[in-house]
C-alpha cells in the first residue's frame, strides 16, 4: 500500500528489514517461543532495535556512543517498547564484557565490520553470542557500489584507487574505513562456523537515482522500493550494491 509520507530513508532499510523479519519469524516457529532474545551490536539509536521490539522481542543494543544510547532510550519510550529494549555501552571487541555469551536467538551486526580493527574477530564474537540455533544478520559496505558511484560522479582515479586498495577505500577523504565484496563477507560468516542462508544486495539503485526524482515523481518511491526488492536476491547485482546483507545460520532448524 502506498504511503506518500514514507521517508526516502526507507530505501536504506526495506530489503534488510524484510529479510530480518522473515528470519525472526522462522526462529519463532522453530523455538515455539513468541518472544526472542535479540542482540544488536552497534545498534546506535535503534533503527532496527525498536521495530524488532515492536514485534514483541527483547532487544539488547550494544553501542560505544552514549549519545546514540540516549537517543535509543528516547525512541524506545516513544514507541512504547522501553520495557523490551536495553542499551549498554560497549563494542564488538569487548562484547562479552557487557553481554552474555551464547544468550541470543538472533544477532544483528549492521555497519560494524567497516570500523573494527579485526572483522574476523567481530564476526566470531557475534556468532559466539548466538544460542546453539540462531541467525546472524550481517550488513556491511560493498566495494562495487562505491567504485560505481565514484566513476559515475566522474572521479575515475578514485574509482580505480578503491578497486586496488586492500580496504576498498578511494582516498584519504573516504569516510568509510573498509569495504567488502560478497565473497569476503560470506567467507567471514562461514569461517565463524555458520552456513550462509541468504545474500542480498542493498541500495543497488537508490544511491544512484537523483533524489529530486524520487521525492517529486508520483509513485517513484514505491516503484524504486519494488525494483530494489526484485534485484536484491540476484547475484548479478550484488557486485554493484552499496551494501551487502548476509544472513548466517547455525543449528539444524535455523532460518525461515
Amino acid at each position: 500500500m502506498s504511503d506518500p509520507m514514507r521517508p526516502r530513508a526507507s530505501l536504506r532499510t526495506a530489503v534488510v528489514w524484510e529479510v530480518l523479519k522473515d528470519a525472526l519469524d522462522g526462529r519463532v516457529k522453530a523455538t515455539g517461543r513468541e518472544s526472542l532474545d535479540v542482540l544488536d551490536t552497534g545498534g546506535g539509536s535503534g533503527n532496527f532495535a525498536v521495530p524488532v521490539a515492536r514485534l514483541g522481542h527483547r532487544v539488547t543494543v550494544v553501542d560505544p556512543s552514549p549519545n546514540a544510547l540516549f537517543a535509543l532510550e528516547r525512541r524506545a519510550a516513544e514507541a512504547g517498547v522501553a520495557d523490551r529494549v536495553q542499551g549498554v555501552q560497549g563494542d564488538a571487541h569487548g562484547l562479552f564484557d557487557v553481554v552474555e555469551r551464547g544468550g541470543y536467538d538472533a544477532v544483528l551486526c549492521h555497519g560494524v565490520l567497516e570500523y573494527v580493527d579485526d572483522p574476523a574477530e567481530g564476526v566470531a564474537n557475534a556468532v559466539s553470542a548466538l544460542r546453539s540455533e540462531g541467525v546472524l544478520s550481517l550488513l556491511a559496505a560493498g566495494l562495487g557500489g562505491a567504485v560505481l558511484a565514484r566513476a559515475l560522479a566522474g572521479h575515475f582515479t578514485e574509482a580505480q584507487q578503491a578497486l586496488g586498495d586492500p580496504d576498498g577505500r578511494w582516498g584519504e577523504g573516504d569516510p568509510v574505513p573498509r569495504r567488502f565484496t560478497t565473497e569476503q563477507l560470506t567467507a567471514l560468516v562461514e569461517g565463524a562456523g555458520l552456513r550462509v542462508g541468504a545474500v542480498h544486495g542493498v541500495r543497488i539503485f537508490a544511491d544512484l537515482v537523483p533524489g529530486v526524482l524520487v521525492d517529486t515523481e508520483p509513485g517513484a518511491l514505491d516503484a524504486l522500493l519494488k525494483l530494489e526488492a526484485a534485484a536484491a536476491e540476484l547475484a548479478a547485482f550484488h557486485s554493484v550494491a552499496t551494501q551487502i546483507h548476509v544472513l548466517g545460520e547455525t543449528g539444524e532448524a535455523s532460518g525461515a
